[in-house]
């Protein structure tokens, strides 16, 4: 869900669109039918097979990538799918299984893109269907899936559908949410969720000019479905569902959360699996998907569980509920990180530990030993800040710095781009990181590299956690093969973990400050800050 939906005023754009403005109903003229230049037609499956290994979202650590933000290709300014395709090598190296593009169809916001207004073409800016196809091509020779936001809850005003249904005679007048009267229904901040349209007021929780479909509508789930089958045919791996709290209501103050959600998603997941080894994320940070009590999504981030991480981190010991968070998480199937796209989720990590990366690298390494499946959030990577004179969402998605030129941040050859960049790109940035070996950008690669020769924490199960005096973590992680044995010191002050288990049948896997334990001894002495990873086969 992005936030900065609720900044916009749809009288930014001039009054032109329905809603930006309060006038008298008009009496309605001839139907018209604009969403005939839409391609609606049924797709069928035509491209059932994956190319990429059986599970493979179960095992890779997925990025976050923001299309517009990520690398400019062509000299415009803007982020492209060539530019993405330009640095999948870099993603390779880094240890990426996944990509999650946030939205990449054409929308009316040209910005954030939550506002779709065709859910069968690309956003231009981003480029051409061709190439999209070349991105998953080139992402699936590295063994790399790509799974795209897909805004299932509402499209743009501007889509040609949305405009069809304002008559109040045409067919698609019940794919939204429409009455005669006006009607107020306040969300969690008390603004009203109904909007004034030619003909009636029109449903649309985050914006006036983000129309909520009608989900009740079986034209509308079949228009949906036959979407993420469009895509699938072409190659895509699956798909993160935006705000899938909020698509069905049941009138004021029944608006979340609603059982009939359960209902969508179960259909959709159905969708998914008439395709083989397609991955399924939903978001939804007010319902009960995130702690497992459902497996409508068969995936959903774990929201609550990053404040977990990032105070643990910070404040150099557990925090109060990490331990039972973890324990009340479904494991292995829950999406977790430590920030994203949204405001409310946090701002970026690097604000979060105050500039201290030696936190920061504590946040990561739990991240990446911890049950669930990781995402990182493009930039985290290095460190990145909030964007040079931005705010709110926008802050958080800046321009990638891939080096530390003060104009461009090596994310473009135009003289300007779409938005600032990075506040801290002299600093954080992948070129000088790169030569770093105690950069975060090295400890990201070396962490997320760890966790894909070790299997045990990729889909191991979870045992034994424990807080040994203050500032110690530990836990297991075990397949029917192997098993990991994880001790990390949080804090500032060296401790001393007790572990009789160990013996000449571990081996040390991975350090980070520690220069590990005599096998056999029962105890290993950690220095602040440190890590260390044991491994045994069976």
């Amino acid at each position: 869900m992005s936030s900065v939906r609720s900044l916009f005023s749809a009288c930014v754009l001039g009054g032109l669109l329905a809603g930006c403005v309060s006038q008298p109903l008009s009496q309605p003229g001839p139907v018209t039918h604009f969403s005939d230049d839409l391609d609606l037609s049924p797709v069928a499956v035509e491209n059932k097979a994956s190319v990429l290994p059986e599970d493979w979202y179960r095992k890779a650590v997925f990025m976050e990538i923001y299309v517009r933000g990520f690398k400019d290709s062509d000299g415009n300014g803007v982020g492209d799918f060539n530019g993405i395709i330009e640095k999948l090598d870099y993603l390779q190296e880094l240890g990426i299984g996944g990509i999650w593009l946030m939205p990449m169809m054409k929308s009316q916001d040209n910005d954030h893109g939550y506002a779709v207004v065709d859910y069968r073409a690309t956003e231009p800016d981003y480029g051409t269907l061709d190439d999209f196809k070349r991105l998953l091509d080139e992402a699936h020779k590295r063994n790399i899936g790509v799974i795209v936001d897909y805004v299932v809850n509402h499209s743009a005003a501007l889509n040609l559908l949305f405009k069809d249904s304002q008559h109040p005679e045409s067919d698609k007048r019940d794919w939204y949410i429409w009455t005669d009267e006006k009607r107020f229904w306040p969300r969690w901040d008390y603004e009203n969720t109904w909007h004034q349209g030619k003909h009636g007021y029109y449903y649309g929780v985050f914006w006036g000019q983000m129309p909520d479909f009608n989900m009740k509508n079986e034209e509308v789930m079949a228009f949906h479905k036959d979407n993420l089958r469009f895509w699938m045919n072409l190659g895509v791996d699956g798909f993160r569902f935006d705000a899938v709290g909020s698509l069905v209501e049941n009138g004021n103050g029944a608006m979340f959360s609603q059982p009939e959600n359960d209902q969508v998603l179960q259909e959709l997941q159905a969708t998914l699996a008439e395709f083989d080894n397609r991955y399924m994320v939903c978001e939804d940070p007010t319902g009960s998907l995130q702690v497992g009590e459902k497996d409508s999504c068969g995936s959903a981030f774990y929201f609550g569980m990053h404040k977990e991480l990032m105070a643990s981190a910070t404040y150099g010991w557990p925090s109060r509920d990490l331990i039972g968070a973890v324990k009340r998480a479904p494991h292995n199937e829950m999406a977790i990180m430590l920030a994203n796209h949204d405001a409310f989720t946090g701002n970026r990590v690097i604000k979060q530990v105050g500039g201290d990366e030696t936190s920061y690298k504590m946040a990561a390494t739990l991240l990446m030993t911890l049950p669930g499946i990781p995402f990182v959030y493009y930039g985290e990577e290095i460190g990145m800040g909030h964007g040079e004179k931005a705010f709110g969402d926008h802050a958080l998605r800046a321009p990638m710095s891939w080096t530390g030129d003060h104009d461009t941040a090596g994310f473009t050859t135009a003289r300007r781009m779409f938005r600032l960049p990075a506040e801290n790109r002299a600093t954080h940035n992948v070129a000088d990181e790169s030569e770093d070996p105690e950069s975060l950008l090295s400890f990201y690669r070396n962490v997320i590299n760890a966790r894909n020769r070790i299997p045990a924490l990729q889909t191991g199960e979870f045992a034994n956690i424990r807080q040994d005096a203050a500032s110690l973590l530990t836990f297991t992680r075990k397949t029917e093969s192997q098993e990991a044995l994880v001790i990390v010191n949080l804090g500032r002050k060296e401790a001393t973990a007790h572990y009789g288990g160990l013996n000449e049948n571990w081996e040390q896997a991975f350090t980070y400050h520690v220069s590990g334990a005599e096998l056999g001894s029962g105890s290993v002495t950690m220095p602040p800050y440190s890590i260390v990873i044991y491994t045994r086969e069976f």
